[in-house]
């Protein structure tokens, strides 16, 4: 089941969900709408402020100012925002695994023209799932490799 408005909004004052940074503009009739905090063009040093240019045929990451922190029964869905997309960015997200904690580094490609895109502007939908029962082990027990990540991890 994807949760609506309102149950996000149950779940993060219940503090079952935590979404630090959280803007009340974000959130969506089914989701929330994920901001830029630092944008790395082919693995350079990360910037955080300004606008950022992505020349054509490139690759880059970006990462949220939201720092996310998930229950044990609920998933998450990346979905990149159909402003880049119809830009020209091409993006391959996951999910976010239950009992995730930390920023999200997301890996897009420019197939158009040069772009820019400014930091503090939104750039992914996060929807989240209710899994049918609580994980046996959480992404932290499983692999945790990303937990507690902080800006842009490659």
């Amino acid at each position: 089941m994807i949760l609506a408005d309102g149950q996000i909004e149950e779940l993060l004052e219940k503090d079952m969900l935590h979404i630090g940074n959280f803007d009340e503009e974000n959130l969506t009739p089914n989701g929330y709408d994920l901001t830029i905090s630092e944008i790395s063009v082919k693995g350079e040093e990360p910037v955080s402020e300004g606008r950022v240019k992505i020349p054509p045929k490139t690759w880059f990451a970006v990462s949220t100012k939201e720092y996310v922190r998930f229950p044990s029964n609920v998933a998450g869905e990346l979905w990149i925002r159909t402003t880049w997309a119809r830009k020209g960015v091409l993006a391959s997200f996951g999910m976010i695994d239950a009992g995730f904690e930390g920023n999200l580094t997301l890996s897009a490609y420019n197939t158009t023209n040069e772009i820019e895109i400014p930091i503090g502007e939104t750039f992914a939908q996060m929807v989240f799932h209710i899994l049918g029962q609580e994980s046996d082990e959480s992404y932290n027990e499983r692999s945790g490799n990303y937990q507690g990540s902080k800006g842009i991890e490659l």
